[in-house]
């Protein structure tokens, strides 16, 4: 290692290690996170600390016999252990589960002073190994709730994340390109993927995860694509189609910007009352750890959501130059609050779900859990009920205790599907299980 490479690695842990100290005594949250969660209207004011709050959960995994907490009446149990990082979860017609096991793909430019601190965050969050790059195939032939088979469907991906069926053809996002198979549920192989379209990549590729969904017609695709930086701080040249969710024509792989100002939209459902497409998103960071809550929200075609000049519904970033005043007007409010920093990734809506009339009608989200939020939030998988196709109330706790008790992470959920009997499978990057959640 040489010595100009010494010398920044002593200066990123110098500040890491300020940060962590001067956090202790600011930058903690004034309000519960409850206080953030809901159909809100109003927000606090910004309230930064000098340093970013660095507060992240080291990942430790599971120890044999222990298992996160179920809500009452429900159950939980591992439907796959010893996977590698799985993030996303695709259940088949036929009943098998298909899941991509991914990280962040390698960094294409030197990393700023920013990004150095963030990576050593995000390695001690779990976050850190090498992308395995493939795509698994569970079977549960016997129907007793356990894989008892895997396949490795598909290797030498990029990141992978989002998968679609549509027909006879599977869909994968990756980090830097959509691409199809073909496949018929009850293959365990596939043959070379043929390229879709390219997404927004690198050399940044800061908000890596691109989620994909098809219609229910199967005509079109929707396409999650994140900031490339929390505000804009690469310049919007680097935000050139991201901070969107894009439709894909299946017949022609044409494509449009379909909403756009969402800093960084995961999940992505059909709700299957109206047809509504609706998506979690991730909000920025830096105004302290009472805001900007995470949130849900049903999206319109050329829907505007603020990012990165405004926040919840016209909310004005002072740190964001170059704004225009006039588009403020048209900056859409999101339906429903997740609490400040919770990492909300997956979504799923409750049709097909076997779980009791409490969790019947409504939505279904993993929170992957903050790593700049003091107290921290997130790590649980929570339920956010509907009334005539909008979200009501506060969210209910469905599956807690991924927290140790010295706040150390065991699991940390990312995707959250319905499987073909009804149960809830929840992906655990960090404790590299599938969790499923049933009736008790």
């Amino acid at each position: 290692m040489t010595r100009k490479r010494i010398l920044i690695l002593l200066a990123v842990v110098a500040l890491v290690v300020a940060a962590v100290f001067v956090t202790r005594a600011s930058g903690r949250a004034k309000l519960p996170i409850e206080a953030m969660q809901g159909p809100i209207r109003v927000l606090p004011e910004p309230d930064a600390p000098l340093v970013p709050v660095v507060a992240v959960a080291s990942a430790v995994g599971w120890k044999a016999g222990e298992a996160p907490t179920p809500a009452a009446g429900l159950k939980v149990a591992a439907f796959a252990r010893g996977l590698d990082h799985p993030r996303w979860l695709l259940p088949l017609p036929n009943g098998d589960v298909l899941v991509a096991e991914s990280n962040a793909p390698p960094k294409q430019k030197t990393p700023t002073l920013y990004e150095r601190i963030r990576s050593l965050v995000m390695r001690r969050a779990g976050a850190g190994v090498e992308s395995p790059n493939r795509i698994v195939l569970l079977r549960d032939a016997d129907g007793d709730g356990v894989a008892e088979t895997r396949t490795v469907l598909a290797t030498g991906l990029v990141s992978p994340f989002g998968m679609a069926l549509v027909g006879d053809q599977l869909y994968v996002a990756e980090a830097d390109k959509l691409v199809r198979f073909a496949f018929r549920p009850g293959q365990t192989r596939v043959a070379d993927p043929v390229k879709v379209l390219d997404l927004p990549g690198g050399p940044i590729n800061h908000h890596w995860t691109k989620n994909v969904i098809a219609s229910p017609d199967g005509a079109k695709l929707y396409v999650t694509v994140g900031s490339n930086s929390n505000i804009g701080e690469n310049g919007m040249a680097a935000e050139e189609g991201r901070a969107a969710i894009w439709e894909v024509d299946v017949k022609t792989g044409d494509h449009r910007i379909y909403a756009y100002g969402l800093r960084n939209p995961n999940g992505l459902a059909f709700q299957p009352d109206d047809g509504m497409l609706w998506t979690v998103v991730n909000e920025r960071d830096g105004l302290g750890s009472d805001i900007v809550p995470d949130y849900l929200t049903s999206i319109d075609f050329g829907g505007f959501y603020g990012w990165p000049w405004w926040y919840w519904g016209g909310y004005v970033d002072k740190r964001v130059d170059g704004r225009d005043d006039m588009q403020q007007q048209y900056v859409r409010r999101p339906d429903y609050a997740l609490g400040a920093h919770t990492a909300s990734l997956g979504l799923t809506f409750a049709k097909g779900a076997r779980l009791g009339a409490r969790f019947a009608d409504g939505a279904f989200i993993g929170q992957h859990g903050s790593w700049n939020r003091k107290p921290k939030s997130g790590y649980k998988v929570i339920f956010v009920p509907f009334a005539k196709g909008k979200p009501v109330g506060k969210p209910i706790d469905v599956l807690t205790g991924f927290l140790d008790a010295n706040e150390a992470a065991r699991g940390r959920p990312v995707g959250v599907v319905v499987d073909r009997a009804g149960g809830l499978l929840v992906a655990d990057a960090v404790g590299n299980v599938i969790w499923r959640v049933t009736a008790g």
